[in-house]
């Protein structure tokens, strides 16, 4: 008998519900999609930006290079 009241100040473990498991996964992917979305756009970055400084040498290279073209002039009336 004194177990028995030794047992009814304890509170009973409540076991985690489904739904709680359910939120946490749904937490734990969102967390995710949002670092795999964070790094596609780092990684977008850096191609663009990489692209960019590579292309204008060349660009600079090719107008340097090349001769001036002859305007004619506009006739007016």
């Amino acid at each position: 008998m004194p177990t028995n009241l030794m047992r009814a100040g304890v509170r009973p473990l409540a076991p985690v519900s489904s739904a709680r498991n359910g939120s946490i996964v749904a937490i734990a992917l969102a967390a995710a999609l949002v670092t795999l979305q964070l790094v596609g756009l780092v990684m977008l970055e850096r191609s663009h930006a990489h692209a960019m400084d590579v292309s204008f040498p060349r660009e600079a290279a090719t107008c340097a290079e090349s001769a001036p073209m002859p305007v004619a002039p506009i006739p007016y009336d």
